[in-house]
């Protein structure tokens, strides 16, 4: 089989680089072992499907730590507001929550999908409609660069004067995001860093109580504060949310902090994290209510009425602080501004949001072709980055399947055009 050009994967990598192919008149066939696209990005907006962010374009891009300044130019071409432009192009409306997160109106992530995949099948004006094959899962390279898939049928090699890789992290192995594609590209001496989990649960030290686990676990510490100090000097101080499971923690307030936490496991073996649990009281004022007479009362009791800890915040307080402790007022009213929480390790990857790590920036052009092989190009979750929740994953996988794609439109043709992000953003 010969064709223009492969995309394997299809996420919002793929699908934007075939988006962007396919509009410049480019025959693109998408293949991915699972019977349907999307998997992830459905699963992703069930909650309700977080597009991007409003915040301004350097903050946006800051989130992306280690390697913002990697994705500035990518989010500069493609970033925000583009794909809120791009979402109105298929006639989904979006809004700004208060969290300045970016939702469609109708919060679900299937009307986008099925929009753009209508698109990408009947393209308007000179566009050439994407061919999908499903249950296509490729399993390497043969000869000649040859891509090798299993499918139904039994084995298919396809000849592609360019290949768009997208093949996801390894998070989520069951909707295809499995990380089975690193072995391969090393093998083909292209550099991959290791994968590892990002926005991720972790699991305390010793384990909860059987108490404070059967209790406890699934529900919410709302309204508190978290901060943490690592070996290299980086401070995290945010006050948000977080969920207590039956082995640690999980939630929005841990995925923010998780890369810190993850590395500083990683470098020591474990890592304590300070939980305010009253961020909206100094700490005059907790001594205040801790300290003020409380007669035959008892101190839960106490607690609830001067400072309004009961339910999970006053188990977290009766699970961590030894008894003497909490005798002592003093030492007591410390320990609910800064509730010393250590962790031991991460989640497994296979339950983290996303992951960490991928095909190093050092082996690809600004275009994302891999430099030791020409035509091939990488783009997603699958290259060595990472981000928070909040719209900055989905935002920075169609910023670089955008890429890619342009990418494969200038490598195939004469010079060096390529289409603008614009085409897709409207």
């Amino acid at each position: 089989m010969n064709i223009d050009v492969a995309v394997i994967g299809g996420g919002p990598a793929g699908l934007m680089a075939a988006e962007v192919m396919g509009r410049a008149g480019l025959a693109v066939h998408l293949f991915d072992a699972m019977p349907s696209v999307g998997r992830k990005f459905l699963l992703a907006g069930k909650g309700g499907m977080n597009l991007t962010h409003a915040e301004s374009l350097p903050a946006f891009v800051s989130r992306y730590g280690a390697q913002a300044e990697r994705l500035r130019p990518l989010l500069d071409a493609f970033g925000p507001q583009a794909v809120r432009n791009w979402a109105a192009g298929l006639g989904i409306d979006t809004f700004v929550g208060s969290s300045q997160r970016v939702f469609p109106t109708d919060m679900k992530a299937a009307p986008l999908l099925r929009a753009w995949l209508q698109r990408l099948r009947h393209p308007a004006g000179a566009g050439v409609p994407v061919s999908f094959h499903m249950r296509h899962r490729w399993i390497g390279w043969g000869e000649r660069h040859g891509l090798d898939f299993e499918t139904p049928q039994g084995g298919l090699r396809v000849q592609a004067r360019a290949t768009v890789l997208a093949l996801g992290g390894a998070s989520w192995a069951r909707l295809g995001s499995d990380g089975a594609w690193v072995p391969r590209l090393q093998t083909a001496g292209i550099e991959v860093a290791r994968l590892r989990p990002s926005n991720c649960g972790f699991d305390v030290a010793n384990g909860w109580s059987a108490f404070f686990a059967e209790r406890f676990a699934g529900q919410p510490f709302k309204s508190v504060a978290l901060r943490t100090t690592d070996s290299q000097g980086h401070v995290f101080h945010r006050k948000g949310e977080f969920v207590a499971t039956a082995t640690g923690v999980e939630g929005s307030l841990i995925y923010a902090a998780s890369s810190l936490l993850r590395d500083e496991i990683e470098r020591h073996g474990k890592v304590t994290f300070e939980l305010d649990l009253l961020p909206d009281r100094s700490a005059d004022q907790v001594l205040a209510q801790v300290t003020h007479p409380r007669g035959s009362r008892s101190l839960s009791s106490h607690l609830k009425s001067r400072l309004g800890l009961e339910g999970i915040k006053m188990g977290i307080v009766n699970e961590q602080v030894d008894k003497d402790t909490l005798h002592d007022p003093v030492r007591l009213a410390a320990l609910l501004k800064a509730l010393p929480i250590t962790l031991l390790r991460s989640r497994p990857i296979d339950e983290a949001i996303s992951s960490a790590g991928g095909v190093a920036w050092e082996g690809l052009d600004d275009s994302l072709m891999v430099r030791s092989r020409p035509g091939l190009f990488c783009a997603g979750e699958m290259l060595d980055w990472e981000a928070p929740t909040g719209g900055y994953l989905l935002t920075a996988c169609l910023a670089s399947g955008v890429r890619a794609g342009e990418g494969v439109v200038a490598h195939l043709r004469t010079g060096p055009q390529s289409i603008s992000a614009s085409r897709i953003s409207g």
